[in-house]
């Protein structure tokens, strides 16, 4: 089974929008739990602009599934990380100011760079994912970092499954072969819904993860959050 890990980056934009704790950020992620999500996941960015870092502290004592923190290992980052010790770190190439992310990390030419800060969170006994591009080099690059595990970014999935081609799948399964050969854990993430998960994690052999937020929290916004938290969980069965 595929576990699922929630992204509340949403929940923590809407709070914002107005200010206070409405909607209480700890309560939903306790709450996502509560109904069988098997991970919780943030994205702190630089500007703060939904999840704050002190969020990421906060959150640390309510998590009990599998914290996930994702951004960018800029220095800031590195060090909340470190702190609040999260069960995995993925590190994600984001520009600052990037409304979301837009790309993996190119790995051969960003290498050495990678293995740095990998090692770093891996002696601190965080487990280590990185956010690439269905491109087979890239995968191979991933592998000579020493992460345990990538990320795939599923958005051209996303977009080509929408408009009716299932060959946009073809890339990732191929990926996915060959990070199983090497060794390498595989997540997903980024534009996954209700209407392509199932098909997804059908076509990608050793999927461990995927992590989904925008998706998931606007189609709860007319399902329910139980409701579509266990629609997904009944799907990556």
């Amino acid at each position: 089974m595929t576990k699922l890990s929630v992204n509340i980056n949403k929940i923590a934009t809407l709070r914002n929008a107005r200010g206070g704790n409405v909607p209480d950020l700890l309560k939903v992620a306790t709450d996502i739990q509560k109904f069988g999500a098997e991970g919780i996941t943030i994205h702190p960015r630089p500007d703060e602009r939904h999840i704050r870092y002190q969020d990421a502290r906060d959150l640390k004592s309510i998590v009990y599934t599998e914290y996930n923190i994702e951004g960018n290992p800029q220095h800031n980052f590195i060090d909340l990380v470190l702190e609040c010790k999260p069960d995995q770190v993925t590190l994600v190439p984001d520009a600052i100011g990037a409304i979301t992310s837009s790309a993996g990390w190119d790995t051969i030419k960003n290498q050495s760079y990678l293995v740095e800060v990998i090692q770093e969170f891996q002696r601190n006994g965080i487990r280590t994912s990185i956010f690439v591009d269905p491109i087979l080099e890239m995968i191979e690059g991933a592998k000579k970092t020493g992460t345990d595990r990538i990320e795939l970014y599923t958005e051209a999935f996303a977009h080509q499954y929408g408009l009716g081609n299932e060959k946009g799948i073809e890339p990732y399964v191929k990926s996915a072969v060959l990070a199983n050969e090497l060794g390498l854990g595989i997540n997903a993430g980024h534009d996954l819904s209700l209407d392509n998960v199932e098909f997804f994690k059908q076509n990608i052999p050793g999927l461990l993860e995927v992590s989904i937020g925008h998706a998931l929290i606007s189609e709860a916004l007319y399902l329910g959050l139980d409701n579509v938290v266990n629609m997904y969980l009944r799907k990556l069965k």
